[in-house]
C-alpha cells in the first residue's frame, strides 16, 4: 500500500509518477472507510485528492504555508502529513480535529474553520516572509462558495496590489453547500470553458525567459493572444496572473502547472477544476448530502438514520407562518439544508434568497427589506452570524428595524468544535441596542416564540436554538421567566435544552435533602429577572447554568441585578463554558468537562448548598 509509506510531504515527492494515481486510489478508499465511521466532510475531500497530492509534490508544508479555506477540504492533507493512522479519531473527543488546527501539526498553517478569509491571511504571511527575509513559499486555497464572500475581494484586492509572490489556488466545483449563486458563479462558467491560455503561456515563457529584450517586445501580442485565448476576468483585470482552467483530476498536470506558478515568483491564481464527490458514486450523485454527512453505509450509501433537529423543527414553522402571510420572506447565506429551509425554498422560491457566503450582506439585505416593509426571516448559523455584527448595529438596530434572525446551531455543536460553537451569540447580541432574544427549550415553544417574534415584537429579534434534537422538557412558555418546580434552598436558573440536564439533577437533589427552586428563561432580553430576584430573596443562593462563554452571560447580568437590588447573597456559581474556546467531541463529552451535566450541576448545587460540610 503507498499511502502506508507517506508521512510527509518529503515522501509525497519521493514518489514515482506512476505511483500518484494508485495513491489517489488509494486515499479515496481510505476517505469513504473513515468517514462513513466517524461522520464528516466526505464530498469536498473526494474532490480534492490529486489537488492535494500535487500541492505536497510541489510545496513542503513543514516550512512552506498552505493555508486552507474554511478547511473541511484538509483530510486529504492530514493524511499526507502523517496523521493517516489517526483519522480513526477524526472529529471525535480528544482526536483530530476536522478543520486544520496548527496546535495539532506544525503543516496546519492556519486555522480554518469559516469561508473567504484565506487569500488575506496567505497574503499576510507572505509579507511577513518578505519583511523578515525569509525563505518560505505561500499559497491559499480557495473555493468558488467562498467567493461569494466579500473577505475573498478585499484579500485578492490587497494580494494583486502587494506583488509578494504567492499562489492561490481556485478550487472550482460549482458548488459550496449547495449550488453556487449570483455573479460569481456566472463569471466562472465563463471561464470553465477557455482551457488554451495556460498551454500558451508556458511555451511563450519558456521560450523566452532568458531573452529580455524579446520578451519585453512581445508582450504586447501576448497579451493580445490572451485577450483572444481568455475572455474578459476580474482576476487578471485586478492586476493577479491567472492560469487555467485546469484539470484537477489530473495529477501529473496539476503538479507542472502549481510548480510553474511558484516558480514565476509573481501572485499567481491556479483556476482548478474538480468534482465534488469526484470517485465515490454516492457522493457525486449527492455532493449536497454527502458535504457533511454523518455515519453511513459505505456499500449503499445509505445514511444512517438521524433524529429530527430543530433546524427542522424551525423550517417547518416558519413554512405555516409563511402560508398566511406574503410578506414574510427568507433569506440564507448558502446553508438552505443546514437551516431547514430545504422546503421552504421549494414552496415560496419568490419569498426565498440564498446570498451565498456572505452573513454580513444578508443582514444588510434584510434591512433594506425590512425599511420597505417586508417581515424577513435570515436563518444563520450562531458562529457565522458573528460576521454580520456591525450590520447588526449599523443596519438594523439604528433605525430599530424589525428583521427575525434565527439563529441555529447556538450552544455547542460537537464535532466541528471550537471554529463552529455557537458560544458567543448571548454576549454579542445582548449588546445590540433594542435586540430581543427568545431561548427556545422545545420544537414547540420555537414554533411560537417565533410566532412572537414575527408578530408581537418590534425591532431586532433573535430566536437562538441549538443543533440537535429536543429532550424530556417538551411544553411551551414564551415568557420572560418560568418557575419550573419550586423550592427553599437554591435557585437554579437556566435556558434553552439545558433545562433537560437540570431537570433530572435536581430530582437527584431531593435524595439528598436540598430542595431546589428552577427558574426557566424563555426571553433573555429584555428581562428584568422579577421572578428570579423573588426567588432568591427566598433561597439565598444563585446556580445558573449556561452552554456560553463566561463574558457577558446571564450569569453576570443576574449577579448584577441582585447586587444593584441589594440582595445579600449566601453563595452564587457560574456554571458555563469559561473562556468559550471548546474543543471537539460529543456534546455529552464536553458538558461533562464543563460540568453541564446533571451530574455536574448536582454537584455544583451541593456544594453551593452544603459548603464545608459532606457536600
Amino acid at each position: 500500500m503507498i499511502l502506508e509509506r507517506i508521512h510527509s510531504s518529503a515522501d509525497v515527492k519521493k514518489l514515482s509518477e506512476d505511483e500518484l494515481v494508485p495513491l489517489c486510489e488509494e486515499i479515496r478508499q481510505e476517505l469513504v472507510k473513515t468517514v462513513s465511521q466517524t461522520g464528516g466532510h466526505l464530498a469536498p475531500n473526494l474532490g480534492v485528492v490529486e489537488l492535494s497530492v500535487a500541492l505536497h509534490r510541489v510545496y513542503d508544508t513543514a516550512s512552506d504555508r498552505l493555508v486552507f479555506d474554511v478547511g473541511h477540504q484538509s483530510y486529504v492533507h492530514k493524511m499526507l502529513t502523517g496523521r493517516r493512522e489517526q483519522m480513526a479519531s477524526l472529529r471525535r473527543y480528544h482526536g483530530l480535529a476536522g478543520y486544520p488546527k496548527p496546535t495539532e501539526a506544525d503543516d496546519d498553517a492556519f486555522i480554518a474553520g469559516h469561508a473567504s478569509n484565506s487569500i488575506a491571511v496567505a497574503l499576510g504571511m507572505a509579507r511577513a516572509r518578505t519583511l523578515s527575509h525569509d525563505n518560505y513559499q505561500v499559497a491559499a486555497v480557495i473555493g468558488d462558495g467562498a467567493l461569494t464572500g466579500g473577505l475573498a475581494y478585499e484579500g485578492l484586492c490587497n494580494a494583486a496590489a502587494s506583488g509578494e509572490p504567492m499562489v492561490i489556488i481556485l478550487n472550482d466545483n460549482a458548488m459550496s453547500i449547495n449550488k453556487n449563486v449570483g455573479g460569481v458563479n456566472s463569471l466562472l462558467q465563463r471561464l470553465r470553458i477557455r482551457p488554451g491560455y495556460i498551454r500558451f503561456k508556458r511555451w511563450y515563457r519558456d521560450t523566452f525567459k532568458n531573452v529580455s529584450t524579446v520578451y519585453q517586445f512581445n508582450h504586447a501580442i501576448k497579451e493580445s493572444l490572451k485577450s483572444w485565448l481568455l475572455p474578459d476576468n476580474i482576476f487578471s483585470e485586478m492586476g493577479l496572473s491567472y492560469l487555467g482552467p485546469v484539470d484537477g483530476h489530473d495529477v501529473r498536470t496539476l503538479e507542472t502547472v502549481l510548480r510553474w506558478a511558484r516558480d514565476t515568483g509573481e501572485t499567481v491564481l491556479v483556476h482548478v477544476l474538480t468534482t465534488k464527490g469526484k470517485g465515490y458514486a454516492y457522493a457525486e450523485q449527492r455532493p449536497d448530502i454527502f458535504h457533511g454527512i454523518g455515519q453511513f453505509d459505505p456499500k449503499t450509501g445509505e445514511v444512517f438514520s438521524q433524529e429530527t433537529g430543530f433546524s427542522d423543527a424551525f423550517g417547518k414553522a416558519l413554512c405555516e407562518y409563511a402560508a398566511k402571510d406574503e410578506k414574510l420572506v427568507a433569506i440564507t447565506a448558502a446553508m438552505t439544508l443546514g437551516t431547514g429551509l430545504k422546503d421552504y425554498a421549494k414552496a415560496y422560491p419568490d419569498r426565498f434568497f440564498d446570498v451565498g457566503i456572505a452573513e454580513g450582506a444578508a443582514t444588510a439585505i434584510a434591512g433594506g427589506m425590512a425599511r420597505q416593509g417586508l417581515l424577513p426571516v435570515f436563518a444563520v448559523y450562531s458562529s457565522f452570524l458573528q460576521r454580520g455584527y456591525d450590520m447588526l448595529l449599523h443596519d438594523i438596530s439604528l433605525m430599530g428595524l424589525h428583521v427575525v434572525f434565527a439563529v441555529d446551531r447556538s450552544g455547542l455543536v460537537g464535532a466541528d468544535g471550537e471554529t463552529h460553537n455557537g458560544v458567543f451569540d448571548v454576549n454579542y447580541l445582548s449588546s445590540v441596542p433594542g435586540m430581543t432574544i427568545y431561548c427556545p427549550a422545545s420544537f414547540r415553544e420555537l414554533s411560537d416564540m417565533l410566532g412572537e417574534a414575527l408578530y408581537h415584537e418590534t425591532g431586532p429579534v433573535a430566536v437562538r436554538y441549538p443543533r440537535g434534537g429536543e429532550g424530556e422538557y417538551l411544553a411551551s412558555d414564551c415568557g420572560a421567566e418560568q418557575v419550573v418546580c419550586e423550592g427553599t434552598d437554591l435557585t437554579v436558573v437556566c435556558y434553552g435544552t439545558l433545562i433537560n440536564e437540570v431537570l433530572p439533577a435536581v430530582r437527584s437533589l431531593e435524595e439528598r435533602g436540598i430542595s431546589a427552586e428552577i427558574l426557566k428563561l424563555g426571553k433573555l432580553k429584555p428581562n428584568p429577572f422579577t421572578l428570579t430576584l423573588q426567588s432568591l430573596r427566598k433561597t439565598g443562593r444563585l446556580l445558573v447554568v449556561e452552554e456560553v462563554c463566561a463574558a457577558g452571560c446571564v450569569g453576570e447580568q443576574l449577579l448584577a441585578q441582585a447586587e444593584q437590588s441589594r440582595l445579600a447573597l449566601k453563595g452564587a456559581r457560574l456554571l458555563n463554558l469559561g473562556s468559550g474556546i471548546v474543543a471537539h467531541g460529543a456534546i455529552g463529552e464536553l458538558w461533562h468537562e464543563y460540568h453541564l451535566d446533571r451530574e455536574g450541576i448536582a454537584m455544583a448545587a451541593c456544594e453551593l448548598v452544603l459548603g464545608g460540610r459532606e457536600a
